[in-house]
């Protein structure tokens, strides 16, 4: 074979093998899509995968391709980009872990990627950058256009919309407390015996009714008598004993009432038992009688009054200690007067600690903190409750709390750590603190701290949110539960259950213009356009922030939002 002819079979072999020289043609956007379109947030990540239909005879056998996605805006404030991890893919002929693509067939391949969201992606457009080395000679490919726009509607939802667990104050407006003294009879009596109005709890249940009705922040509620016969002897004979009893008890307890000059106190009532079979019981059992055991049993196994009593009485050695013991502590009757201190109104409280704060106890100047909706009138109380009270962990929670609605995070976090110093068993700073780790990243942590934090009322929000930013939705509506939060709307709008989402945002005990935003977003959803524009047009008036947000939205994409300006 001549020189001429090799050279020419060996040509023809380098053409079949794609051509030695042969560089990568440009990918086309035909050959790519995205997943989803438009992006779309979850937590405040964008996420998707680009998959790509690489044709037959495209990808050259010893090329090596680095794909890197690239999302770029272009804002009144100017252009930007953010890119992601790239991906490899690559020849047949190629030593490296790239995905293989065959030359004669062509093949696919598969681009993830996630990257931060930042507000300027609403208006965006996704590309992927191509550089390839081929044999050590690298060059680049023109940039392909393969996606467009984020929604950011999960963004609704993240660690600083969740309301921080506030350490309850115990303040009690009213404080009722409950007197009483007994009076006993003899058997088979119902006179009152000056020995039982004599005694030391009957003297004091009176002092206190006098005390209460000359004091100006106490009230006499209720006084009640309750009268009682033993269980020995017939249900009719009893029964008028116990009646007796009552009558003349309530008898002397009105004459007491208009001797010490108390006209105000509430309501008298009064009631009798004629066999106290309970109390009977009770006593028994506290009792140490020898054959107790024997007692109860038979009290369990005769369901008739009659027939336990007989029974009763057949054990008779049993029986004289039940005489002696016990029948005589069931022939009384119960005077009970419910007596209420009333607290200082809200406005003397308010007043009080606009002039002298050293008067207030810890609980009402914690109890002041909850009569404004002024959060940096709340901080100035949480504030002045700490220098007060400084060993009270809930005062610095409750102003970590403030400091954490007021954008000072860092301030927040110092006095959620002095509230979990003071009192290492507190929820309410773990579950703070868990807020403050999820919005630095730390995801973990603020799992670990969300979990030792259950039993806290803002704890599920809390959760919720944490499972929504980690993509998981369907674990974030369970951790949500009844929660009415725009958070846990924002679950129900991913998982597209729009009727529930509007549902919770109706609940909302405070709404704001985000729960109004919110509104419109299911509305778009569902196409009820008229919606919309209400529901904006509520967001915009308390946030005029949101305006540019809406328009550049494409929740709303095709809908007219020009009445906005």
């Amino acid at each position: 074979m001549n020189r001429k002819l090799i050279y020419l079979t060996l040509a023809g072999g380098c053409v079949l093998l794609t051509g030695c020289n042969k560089k990568l043609g440009q990918f086309s956007s035909d050959y790519f899509s995205t997943n989803p379109t438009p992006l779309a947030t979850v937590g405040e990540r964008v996420p998707g995968t680009v998959t790509g239909a690489i044709p037959a005879k495209f990808m050259v056998k010893n090329a090596k391709v680095t794909a890197i996605p690239v999302l770029q805006w272009n804002t009144m404030t100017g252009t930007g980009e953010a890119t992601a991890q790239p991906v490899v893919f690559q020849g047949e002929d190629v030593r490296a872990n790239g995905q293989v693509v065959d030359w004669v067939n062509g093949g696919r391949v598969s681009i993830p990627f996630n990257m931060a969201y930042r507000p300027e992606m609403a208006v965006s457009d996704l590309y992927l950058d191509f550089n390839v080395d081929q044999n050590g000679k690298t060059y680049k490919l023109p940039r392909v256009k393969v996606g467009y726009g984020v929604v950011a509607t999960s963004t609704f939802a993240n660690a600083k919309t969740v309301t921080p667990a506030v350490a309850p104050d115990g303040f009690q407006k009213v404080i009722s407390q409950k007197y009483s003294a007994d009076i006993h009879f003899l058997i088979n009596q119902a006179n009152i015996r000056a020995n039982q109005v004599d005694k030391a709890d009957y003297i004091d249940l009176n002092r206190r009714l006098m005390e209460a009705n000359q004091a100006a922040n106490q009230e006499i509620a209720g006084i009640t008598v309750n009268s009682y016969a033993s269980p020995e002897g017939s249900l009719e004979f009893n029964t008028n004993l116990a009646e007796k009893r009552e009558k003349n008890t309530t008898n002397y307890v009105e004459g007491q009432l208009k001797r010490d000059k108390i006209s105000e106190f509430g309501e008298l009532t009064s009631s009798f038992t004629p066999e106290d079979w309970e109390g009977f019981e009770k006593l028994v059992e506290k009792s140490n009688i020898q054959d107790k055991d024997l007692i109860l049993s038979v009290l369990r196994m005769y369901p008739d009054p009659q027939d336990r009593e007989r029974e009763i009485r057949n054990m008779s050695s049993v029986f004289n200690e039940l005489a002696d013991q016990i029948l005589p502590q069931l022939r009384y009757s119960r005077v009970m007067a419910t007596i209420n201190t009333i607290g200082k109104s809200d406005q003397e409280l308010v007043n009080l600690f606009n002039t002298d704060p050293q008067k207030l106890t810890e609980e009402e100047i914690l109890y002041v903190a909850t009569l404004t909706d002024d959060n940096m009138k709340k901080m100035e109380i949480y504030n002045r409750a700490a220098e007060l009270h400084p060993k009270d962990y809930r005062a610095y929670n409750n102003l970590g709390d403030t400091q954490f609605i007021a954008g000072d995070y860092s301030g927040a976090v110092a006095n959620w750590q002095q509230a979990l110093r003071l009192n290492p068993q507190a929820k309410e700073p773990v579950m703070n603190l868990g807020l403050a780790a999820m919005m630095n990243g730390d995801m973990a942590k603020a799992n670990e701290y969300f979990g030792s934090a259950a039993g806290v009322p803002e704890n599920a929000d809390a959760l919720g949110t944490l499972y929504l930013a980690q993509g998981d939705i369907q674990k974030a509506i369970n951790a949500f539960g009844d929660t009415k939060s725009n958070n846990a709307a924002v679950a129900q709008i991913m998982a597209r259950n729009y009727s529930e989402a509007t549902s919770i945002l109706n609940s909302v005990k405070s709404p704001n213009a985000d729960t109004y935003y919110l509104k419109a977003v299911a509305a778009a959803r569902t196409h009820n356009n008229n919606e919309v524009v209400q529901q904006l047009q509520k967001a915009v008036r308390l946030n005029p922030a949101l305006l540019k947000r809406a328009q550049n939205d494409l929740e709303f994409k095709g809908i007219n939002l020009s009445y906005l300006n």
